[in-house]
Parts: structure tokens; C-alpha cells; sequence
């Protein structure tokens, strides 16, 4: 297997698409290409069609795939509001590529699904592009769990657009303003998911003994508030100040673990409180008899989360990653952590100067336990690596 990656700050789309094109070509001379993804700022959207057609015709790749991102990501480099262009290349061989599409019409409530293979033996994992104005991505990751059980997908909402029909996604030489597109991949290769949440567990751990829909009424028999307070009072002041803006539910997600750590809780927002019932609202649907703990994110949780994540990821396996694509959520970067890079900066760091490509999405998909779930605040990202034997 062979990876590149290239990167063009050029404002002008046809110059940039060229230079990023070349830069991969230098890199993997006259080697035949089976994947190139294309991640591109904004300011290339209105042209993404000749950008297709110039990657398409310059590096002749078996797939590409790509969309426009809030920001693009590009080796230790993350730009957030300049003109850029990344291309990642994929050399890997034996491996089955199977592009997929889809499309959601709201008159008749009902998915369009072009190209998605019938479910099979083999191990697979799916990277998946979504439109968040056009798509119900959370129904397509239902979809998928009752197809394709146990596969893994990874992926992010495309961004750049502030309403439907500004972004755009790139399939092969096709550009479309809406919908899904993707690849399965199956083969010799392994793709490991980082999924970080970026967050730290506070107070103590809840069953919900009264809940409804997304609603949590009762926390191991008190109101749920109640308990949500008394976590707020024991923390120290300057973690009450972060509560205020970044305060969460995770919840777990295997309860048939004996004990319960970092990265076996689900993040999910806390969207208010009603202080006459004594409810809080997520966002997401809570039953009954699951276990909650409360969640702080601040720029250092991430920060060590991150880094944990990758280190587990060295430790436990014999062949390091050779690539890897990162979807890391817009409201990270320089927000969350006051500087520049850091989510690139840190996992190249960690990994080696390892082509890794990406965008800043509106919403990330990763696999957390044994399903995919919809993140947001998260960097989702796909290691490759050889499979080990």
C-alpha cells in the first residue's frame, strides 16, 4: 500500500487542482491510483466541477470521492478560513472499492440508494460524505446497523454552505449539491477508527429510572436536575465556568461492561432544563435503565483524548498506520484549543509524517461499541494500515 497527500493554497480553482494533482504524482510517479479523496474550502465550490475533471483526467484513480469542508485539513496543516485544496491517493491493492450514493426525497419520506452492495460475509468499512441540509444521515446510520451489522463507518458533514444546495460532493466526474456519497472498502486492508469525543467524566455515574423520548425525568430516583446540580456545586470554579458552555450526557454504550471508562460513553449535548418538572433535555433518545455520567469538554480533555487514542492504537497493534483521513468538527480548531493545527499537528506527531487528508465538518460519523453514531465536537478519523495476519 501506498499513500500522498497534497495541499494548494492557490485562490484560483483550475492553477490549485493542477499543482495538488502534480504534487501527488510526484509522489507516487506512474503508479496506478485506486482512491483519491478531494476535500476543498468554499471558496472552490462554485468550481468543483472543473476540479473533478482535472483530478479525474491527471491522476485517473479507480474512485474519487471528495466534498467541500468549513476548513481543510492537510498533513500537520489545518486551514480554517483560507482558499485550499487537499487530494489523498490511495495505493491498495487487491482491495474492493464499491462506491455508494444516496439521496432523500421529503415528499415522499423515502432514501434513493444507488450502488449499496448486498450485505456480505466479509469484513468492510464504509467512508461516508453526508449533506446535513439534504440528508437525515442519523436514518442512513439506522439503515446501515439493520444491513450491515458490526461494519464500521467513518466520515463527516460536509460544510462551506450555510444552506441546502451550497455544498457540494464529488463522485467520480459527477458534483452534486445534496445527498451521500461514499465507499465500501473490503480487501486486505484495515481501517481503524480514532473516534475522540474530547471530553472528561465529572460526578457520578446515573441509572435513568424515568425518561421520555429525549427527555431524562429521574436519575436513580431523584429529578434529574436535582442530580445535575449537585454535580455542578462539586465541581471547582473554574470548571463551573466551563460547565456553562460545555457541559454534557455521555451514555454508556455496552452496559455489560464491569466498569466504565473514557470512550465507552456516548456525548451528547444537554439542550436545557425545566426547572418546575425537574426534566433535562439531550439530544438524543434515552431509555430507561441505561447508565448516564455527566461529561466536561475543555481544550486539555480533548487535548489528552486524543493523544490516548492514538497511543492505545500503537500499542495494540503490529503495523502502524501508512495514511489516514481525519474529520474533525468546526467547532474544534482554533476555537477550542486557541491555536492553529492541532488536531493535525498532534496526530502526525503521534503517527509520523504520514499523509493524512481531511476537512472541518458540521458533524462527524465513527463508530462507538460496536455501532456508528452521528458526533459532533469529535475528531473522527480512519487509520490504514496493513491487516495484521
Amino acid at each position: 500500500m501506498q499513500f500522498a497527500v497534497a495541499l494548494s493554497k492557490i485562490v484560483e480553482t483550475e492553477s490549485a487542482a493542477r499543482a495538488v494533482a502534480e504534487g501527488i504524482r510526484a509522489q507516487l510517479s506512474a503508479t496506478p491510483i485506486n482512491l483519491v479523496c478531494v476535500f476543498f474550502s468554499a471558496h472552490h465550490a462554485a468550481e468543483a466541477d472543473l476540479l473533478a475533471s482535472v483530478l479525474a483526467r491527471t491522476l485517473r484513480p479507480d474512485l474519487l470521492i471528495g466534498c467541500s469542508g468549513e476548513g481543510v485539513i492537510a498533513g500537520a496543516e489545518e486551514l480554517e478560513t483560507t482558499p485550499a485544496i487537499t487530494v489523498w491517493a490511495a495505493v491498495l491493492p487487491d482491495v474492493n472499492l464499491h462506491p455508494v450514493r444516496s439521496s432523500f426525497s421529503p415528499a415522499h419520506d423515502q432514501f434513493h440508494l444507488s450502488g449499496w452492495p448486498e450485505p456480505g460475509a466479509e469484513e468492510a468499512s464504509f467512508l461516508l460524505l453526508a449533506d446535513p441540509f439534504t440528508l437525515p444521515i442519523q436514518d442512513i446510520l439506522r439503515v446501515m446497523e439493520e444491513r450491515y451489522p458490526g461494519t464500521k463507518a467513518i466520515g463527516g458533514l460536509v460544510g462551506g454552505g450555510q444552506e441546502a444546495g451550497m455544498n457540494r460532493l464529488v463522485l467520480d466526474d459527477q458534483v452534486l449539491d445534496g445527498g451521500l456519497v461514499g465507499v465500501r472498502l473490503s480487501g486486505p486492508v484495515d481501517i481503524r477508527p480514532i473516534i475522540s469525543q474530547g471530553c472528561r467524566l465529572i460526578g457520578d455515574r446515573f441509572v435513568v429510572t424515568k425518561a421520555e423520548r429525549n427527555l431524562i425525568h429521574e436519575l436513580g430516583g431523584t429529578s434529574a436536575l436535582g442530580r445535575l446540580q449537585a454535580v455542578f456545586e462539586s465541581l471547582t470554579e473554574e470548571d463551573r465556568c466551563r460547565a456553562h458552555r460545555a457541559l454534557h450526557l455521555g451514555i454508556v454504550i455496552d452496559e455489560h461492561r464491569s466498569r466504565f471508562e473514557r470512550g465507552d460513553f456516548l456525548i451528547r449535548n444537554l439542550l436545557g432544563a425545566d426547572r418546575t418538572t425537574g426534566a433535562i433535555a439531550i439530544g438524543d433518545v434515552v431509555q430507561e435503565g441505561q447508565t448516564v455520567q455527566f461529561h466536561l469538554r475543555d481544550a486539555e480533555s480533548a487535548t489528552e483524548d486524543l493523544n490516548s487514542l492514538l497511543e492505545t492504537d500503537r500499542v495494540d497493534h503490529r503495523h502502524p498506520p501508512l495514511g489516514a483521513l481525519m474529520f474533525s468538527c468546526c467547532g474544534r480548531g482554533r476555537g477550542l484549543f486557541g491555536r492553529q493545527n492541532h488536531d493535525a499537528a498532534a496526530t502526525t506527531e503521534r503517527l509520523g509524517p504520514i499523509p493524512i487528508a481531511g476537512f472541518f465538518a458540521q458533524g462527524e460519523i465513527g463508530p462507538v461499541g460496536h455501532r456508528n453514531f452521528l458526533h459532533g465536537y469529535t475528531a473522527s478519523i480512519a487509520l490504514f494500515a496493513e491487516r495484521d495476519r
